[in-house]
């Protein structure tokens, strides 16, 4: 469902006439050599695409014009190799709908001491060519990634990788369909917001459906293809005997494939890339959607419970933005808490819906009554999710303006055996720890649902909300109340 190879970045190089044709001749030699290699580097995951050298102010407008319209381009990343004078720049920056990294780098990554002459200099000022080119962004206000290193350095391209995959993540949002079966949980707050400013900063929709649509779609389902949806199940988790064929709930798990098959032929049908739901909006339905939202989650869908659509989308986000990696992505919902003084930990979980791309170990298939919904008892997978660091992000309506929160945290083992847990879960230690990092969530309004991430960084998501133009707020390793306090009031003056 998701394939970043499909997507591409351009490096354009920016430079002028002024140099002579033997001088521009090596400035495209070098940017293809650079170019090239970024296409080849494993660790970046899109196509990158070399376009000629721009030189003047009608080439910066025609690529950037290009670029808007290109279906593949995610964005540009851009190198000045020479000096590029800014005020050509104008125009095409004005214009750019696209993510835009500056790559602050240079062909070389020597200076070569015996033979360095005036010829080298005048072709290699990107030390001073890249601060023309910044300034101009910085007086025209426009956010970018600036990545300072040689184009060879692992820590330069594990950047640019960072930058790629939100840009990705972006991209996906433009034009994508989010349904909401149902409205939102009754006179719950976070979960509410403006989807009308959404869909005008973010570029994704959201529109509810009548859970009488889906349950139409869901009827129509053929025995054959239950069938072959069980023997699936059968095939890929450890089945609870009364599930098994013969068992006295196996009709349950039929029911639960044949939800699973009707939200995927709805979603399919629509061009849907995620959707909500809500306990309290079932009508038609025997069981409330459980292994059918976390296998959607697995094949790439955003999801997130009770009508949080915000959250469903940033799931989405997260999913395509971390594709190809080791490690999963899920809708997650701090949950419970152990206060113990030597080991204070977070339980993650929700009442069925957490993504098996985040387990450890292979996933049980289990029913258990459910004490909410007033439905018939609802399959899901239970298992615990892997150690290892991770993140939680959430975002949140603050009413002028959209805030993206990130908590790193460090993902443990489970301490004891949790026999009568029938959900999915997982631990960790919230940075900088317990105290500061829960206090810090509430200042800043925090949702209780969030996506969490087993691959992606703060960097990542950090890069997310630069592209969006949305305020971006860390808790870290290195977060203190103090300066995390102040922070949320300049935020404050500054988004005002």
């Amino acid at each position: 469902m998701i394939n970043l190879k499909e997507l591409e970045v351009w490096f354009v190089t920016g430079s002028q006439h002024l140099y002579g044709e033997e001088t521009l001749k090596q400035v495209a030699e070098h940017s293809q050599v650079i170019a090239a290699s970024l296409n080849d580097a494993e660790q970046i995951p899109v196509k990158v695409v070399f376009k000629p050298t721009v030189k003047s102010p009608e080439e910066i407008y025609a690529i950037c014009q290009e670029a808007n319209v290109a279906k593949g381009c995610i964005g540009i990343v851009a190198w000045m190799h020479t000096f590029s004078p800014a005020k050509m720049w104008i125009g095409g920056l004005k214009i750019l709908q696209k993510p835009l990294l500056h790559f602050h780098t240079q062909f070389n990554r020597d200076i070569p001491w015996e033979t360095i002459d005036m010829d080298f200099m005048n072709l290699n000022q990107s030390a001073h060519g890249d601060r023309e080119f910044g300034f101009m962004m910085s007086r025209m206000r426009l956010n970018r990634k600036v990545v300072v290193g040689h184009w060879q350095d692992t820590e330069s391209l594990q950047q640019i990788n960072d930058w790629t995959r939100a840009a990705a993540g972006w991209h996906d949002w433009q034009g994508a369909k989010f349904a909401r079966f149902g409205d939102n949980m009754r006179y719950v707050a976070v979960t509410e917001g403006d989807k009308v400013e959404a869909e005008i900063k973010f570029g994704y929709s959201v529109n509810t459906y009548g859970i009488g649509d889906l349950v139409k779609v869901i009827n129509e389902i053929s025995d054959a293809a239950i069938d072959t949806l069980v023997q699936e199940y059968a095939d890929s988790y450890t089945l609870v005997p009364s599930l098994l064929k013969g068992g006295q709930q196996h009709s349950s798990l039929r029911e639960a494939a044949k939800i699973e098959l009707g939200l995927q032929t709805f979603l399919e049908a629509g061009n849907f890339k995620g959707f909500t739901d809500t306990f309290e909006d079932l009508h038609g339905m025997k069981q409330l959607p459980g292994i059918a939202s976390q296998r959607l989650m697995a094949k790439g869908y955003g999801f997130a419970g009770e009508g949080d659509w915000k959250t469903a989308a940033l799931v989405r986000a997260m999913k395509v933005m971390g594709s190809g990696m080791k490690g999963g992505n899920s809708f997650m919902e701090d949950y419970t808490y152990h206060f113990n003084p030597d080991n204070k930990l977070v339980l993650g979980s929700h009442m069925l819906e957490i993504c098996e791309s985040i387990a450890s170990g292979k996933p049980s298939c289990e029913i258990h009554p459910l004490g909410i919904g007033g439905k018939e008892d609802p399959v899901r997978l239970v298992f615990n999710s892997a150690p290892g660091p991770a993140i939680n992000a959430s975002i949140v309506d603050m009413g002028n303006r959209f805030r993206m929160l990130v908590n790193e945290v460090l993902a443990v083992a489970p301490v004891n055996a949790l026999p009568n847990l029938p959900v999915a879960r997982v631990l960790w230690k919230p940075y900088p720890n317990m105290h500061v990092g829960c206090a810090a969530w509430i200042l800043a309004g925090g949702a209780h649902h969030t996506g969490y991430s087993q691959n992606l960084t703060a960097e990542n998501l950090q890069d997310f909300a630069e592209m969006a133009g949305i305020e971006f707020v860390l808790i870290g390793k290195e977060t203190n109340l103090y300066q995390f306090k102040n922070e949320l009031r300049w935020n404050e003056v500054a988004f005002k």
